[in-house]
């Protein structure tokens, strides 16, 4: 092997996050619509008969799949299958931070209009039902934030004397925050209210300029 075979090597290859080829990938989009001159922030219930989170606030989304042209391109295509809307029905999508789920996922968020929001039809697959909050409700209130810790539990094989410390070796901590909006009866909470926390960053940083 030679100099200039790994030159060649490294000047082909495209950087992007090690490990990621093995992660789920998701777009989801955060739906905005016009009620009368205020904008609200539009949320999907899970449908109860769902295996995963049944009953659970979320927005529209899913998994990205082969035939989608892109992360934008998935989040209003599932858009549209779980609100039963077209694709001109969506517009002004704009893209908000991506983010890594500990648990093996890539998510790509959108923020997107809908027009005329009375000609949604949810589907009742996936879908229990629609409802909004006031965007101003979210400008006002900050999330409640919970710590969760995760232990390393090394499985029972592990070569514990190649470390260090062995078997006392000083795992580094990890954790995760868990943001969490009350509006009526309504919890909005994990991943969908990160997605928003960060929508409304945003809005907030334009105010202060």
């Amino acid at each position: 092997m030679d100099i200039d075979f790994v030159l060649a090597k490294l000047k082909s290859h495209s950087p992007t996050f090690l490990g990621s080829e093995n992660f789920s990938k998701y777009a989801v989009l955060l739906p905005l619509v016009k009620k009368g001159n205020d904008i609200h922030v539009l949320f999907e219930v899970r449908s109860l008969k769902l295996r995963r989170q049944p009953g659970e606030i979320c927005f529209p989304g899913g998994r990205i799949d082969l035939q989608d042209m892109d992360e934008k391109s998935a989040a209003i295509r599932e858009t549209t299958e779980e609100l039963g809307i077209k694709n001109n029905d969506i517009f002004n999508v704009s893209p908000l931070n991506y983010l890594f789920s500990p648990f093996g996922m890539i998510i790509y968020p959108y923020v997107g209009f809908i027009a005329n929001p009375e000609k949604i039809t949810p589907n009742i697959s996936e879908v229990e039902e629609v409802f909004t909050v006031p965007l101003s409700y979210f400008m006002k209130n900050d999330p409640k934030i919970y710590e969760i810790n995760f232990k390393a539990e090394p499985e029972e094989n592990f070569p514990y004397d190649l470390l260090i410390g062995g078997k006392e070796y000083n795992w580094r901590t990890r954790h995760l925050d868990e943001y969490f909006y009350l509006y009526e009866s309504r919890v909005i909470w994990g991943l969908t209210a990160r997605i928003l926390a960060h929508f409304i960053e945003i809005l907030r940083k334009d105010e202060q300029k």
